[in-house]
């Protein structure tokens, strides 16, 4: 799915959104390594930039797979805007459950990305949820570009398939 949110200023593009809904299984999971690993080198992040937030995304998958009700989907959106790639990933789950901030793997997502924030949340409050007060567990990743690589992104004029 695809779309694009919000506004732009005169002169600039709206930010695009992805959203990538895959089962929760180990054979599954790779597919949204591919996705953020493509994204990133689309919007000219260097090659240890496009690492990290493939070793990012992973390790927040693994991590939301582990506490996801029993055959529920992660659902990945994708934020592609100007300032860089914005990424919420979330699995329902049991009411009441909180994603693990403890241990390496948090520590790993803290210093791949320039932001992480995680916990609780219902399906009205994320990106790419129905509306309704189900329980999800949330991992929310945002890395920057670089102050000289940031553009405009979206509009018209605009393909993601094509490199500029």
């Amino acid at each position: 799915m695809v779309d694009s949110t919000g506004t732009a200023p005169a002169g600039e593009r709206r930010t695009e959104r992805l959203e990538l809904r895959v089962p929760t299984s180990r054979t599954q999971l790779p597919a949204v390594r591919a996705m953020t690993g493509d994204l990133a080198m689309r919007m000219d992040f260097d090659l240890d930039a496009v690492e990290d937030l493939r070793l990012a995304v992973d390790e927040a998958s693994a991590t939301l797979a582990a506490i996801a009700s029993p055959g529920a989907p992660l659902v990945v959106v994708f934020e592609v805007g100007a300032a860089g790639l914005g990424i919420h990933a979330w699995v329902p789950t049991a009411s009441g459950t909180d994603v693990p901030r403890d241990g390496f793997g948090w520590a790993v997502l803290h210093t791949l990305v320039d932001s992480v924030d995680a916990g609780p949340s219902t399906q009205a409050d994320v990106p790419g949820g129905d509306g309704g007060e189900g329980a999800v567990a949330l991992i929310a990743l945002e890395k920057n570009l670089p102050a000289p690589l940031r553009r405009p992104v979206g509009g018209a004029d605009a393909d993601l398939s094509v490199a500029r």
